[in-house]
């Protein structure tokens, strides 16, 4: 972990000066303090890893020590404040113990609370300041004394080793926090989607083949009462009965379709991109050039983006001509569909392009749009390569 003393410019305080304004007042102040903080956290560090560890044999030891670790962040939290109101050092809180793990039980909250790294680079703290502060106390006791002319000098070079510590040690990870952010909003889109879908189904199988085999089941019922009066009226509606069956056996054949394609199961990308090319109302070229074949999920993924996108072809772009291309580089799975149309599609407004690039953010992919008025519209995405076992896929075009 990097402590350098370096400070944007924002945090920098301002230069030091022989004479001894509110500013260094305040880091005399600061460094002062620093004895009895330090005594009182190295207690603490002390008590509860030793404490903690000699107990951790009995069932109160593990406890003991998860909870010392959240009071770890509180005195993590009493420095930051510390430093912030006497050094005006600028120092982001960490993200708070997940609310999830909070109410999942005992064991759960124990694990959680035994790796969080909050709490222990807290306790790293807290135990290797005593040294520190008794010597920043003796130097700036002694300094306002014998060496008052140049203390603002020597406050300042301790208080920037004092920020580099706080910043090393009490300061959130930049990346680890926007990770953590990134992870909670994906998980969030996941759930949304899969509760979507789930009743985009349930909605399908409602209003289509359910509704259908009811009317079945009813048209039936009529023929069978028919059936001795009016055998050929019957036979009419057993034949109106017939044509209902095979309606509701295609509805349910695009449902589990629009589910997993099976041809994307059995022949992979190349066939199932192929099929759907088929299907749209602009001429498309299909372009597949890949060694293998990714993990289900990832290809499950791929197809069901370029699907969509070769809808919003054929509903929005006017095109004359569409290409879709899918190839490998390196650990990414890259696509891409372009069109000669009016171009001017949008990520803003809650569009289906902006769906599209949150389903494929959740799953650590990228989406980029490049559709200019007047066109042409590319879109390129990219997800994670996951290797699986199957037969390798060739490079095939298809028109």
């Amino acid at each position: 972990m990097t402590m350098s003393p370096s400070l944007p410019d924002n945090d920098r305080p301002p230069p030091a000066r022989f004479a001894f304004d509110r500013y260094t007042w305040k880091e005399i102040a600061y460094l002062l303090a620093n004895l009895p903080m330090a005594v009182a956290g190295f207690v603490y560090a002390v008590f509860l890893v030793g404490v903690g560890a000699g107990l951790s044999v009995t069932v109160i030891g593990l406890p003991l020590l998860a909870l010392g670790l959240t009071g770890a962040r509180w005195l993590g939290r009493a420095e930051r404040g510390r430093a912030r109101g006497m050094l005006g050092l600028r120092v982001e809180e960490p993200s708070p113990m997940p609310r999830g793990l909070r109410g999942g039980g005992f064991f759960t909250w124990l694990w959680s609370g035994l790796r969080d790294p909050v709490g222990w680079r807290a306790l790293l703290f807290s135990f290797m300041r005593l040294p520190w502060g008794i010597a920043t106390f003796v130097v700036t006791l002694v300094g306002l004394f014998v060496l008052w002319p140049v203390l603002p000098f020597i406050a300042r070079g301790l208080t920037n080793a004092d920020r580099a510590m706080v910043r090393g040690l009490l300061s959130p990870s930049d990346e680890l926090e926007r990770r953590i952010a990134e992870l909670e909003s994906d998980r969030g889109v996941v759930v949304d989607t899969a509760a979507a879908d789930l009743r985009r189904i349930e909605r399908d199988l409602h209003d289509g083949a359910q509704a259908r085999l009811v009317a079945l089941a009813m048209g039936l019922g009529l023929a069978k009462e028919k059936l001795s009066d009016d055998p050929e009226a019957a036979a009419r509606m057993v034949d109106e009965a017939h044509g209902e069956v095979k309606v509701a056996l295609q509805e349910l054949r695009d449902l589990a379709r629009g589910i997993h394609p099976a041809v994307l199961t059995d022949r992979g990308l190349d066939a199932a991109l192929s099929a759907i090319a088929s299907r749209c109302t602009v001429p498309v070229t299909v372009s597949v050039q890949l060694t293998g074949r990714p993990a289900e999920a990832i290809e499950g993924i791929a197809y069901f983006t370029v699907s969509e996108l070769l809808q919003n072809v054929s509903k929005h772009s006017r095109a004359a001509s569409a290409a879709v291309d899918v190839w490998r580089s390196g650990d990414r799975l890259m696509l891409q569909v372009r069109d000669d149309g009016v171009g001017g599609a949008s990520l803003e407004g809650g569009t289906g392009m902006s769906g599209l690039a949150e389903r494929l953010g959740a799953v650590d992919g990228l989406f980029v749009l490049d559709s200019p008025e007047g066109g042409p519209t590319t879109v390129t995405a990219e997800l994670p390569w996951r290797d699986r076992a199957g037969v390798p896929a060739k490079r095939v075009e298809r028109a």
